[in-house]
């Protein structure tokens, strides 16, 4: 059983506070007080693959818990009313100060983010980036630091989460 998954975490209704809330099927839970009904959907997520001239892959290591000291690639979390594209481009630009010159999605990998006692499903839409100047390369954000790499088992041993994992494994060599 998964503590973490809000079929078992959510146990109190979010619009009327009682504690008839129960999960319904795999993915919803529903209020016999006043019928509300909330769905457990996957949150959109954007990673950016960046290679520099060697076709080395630009990682970054995680600042803070989940994950914190392991590898992961530059991205996050689409805001609401935000495209994917966008998402990416800022994303990049907040943790490393860089600008993309061209983005081209790649694919779609399912993964589940533990936050704060809650797993938060997300879909991590992976695009292969170019930059054209890291010049201005700085970490910042949720960033500690940033390190290029060929890809290797030690190199993938370090990532964090298995959907940033299976994204190198498959487009990363």
């Amino acid at each position: 059983m998964n503590n973490t998954n809000p079929k078992y975490v959510f146990r109190y209704c979010p619009r009327c506070g009682s504690n008839t809330f129960t999960p319904f099927g795999e993915k919803a839970h529903k209020c016999a007080d006043c019928k509300f009904e909330l769905y457990t959907n996957a949150a959109g997520a954007v990673a950016a693959l960046i290679r520099n001239e060697k076709g080395e892959i630009l990682f970054t290591r995680r600042a803070f818990n989940p994950g914190k000291g392991t590898l992961d690639l530059p991205g996050g979390f689409i805001d609401p009313n935000e495209t994917a594209e966008k998402a990416l481009a800022r994303e990049v630009r907040e943790e490393l100060n860089l600008h993309i010159d061209k983005a081209v999605y790649k694919g779609s990998f399912p993964n589940e983010y533990v936050f704060s006692g809650l797993s938060v499903f997300t879909i991590d839409l992976v695009f292969e980036c170019t930059v054209l100047d890291f010049s201005t390369l700085q970490v910042a954000d949720d960033v500690s630091s940033c390190e290029f790499h060929k890809v290797t088992p030690e190199i993938l041993g370090q990532i964090g989460f298995l959907s940033i994992r299976e994204i190198v494994q498959r487009y990363g060599y």
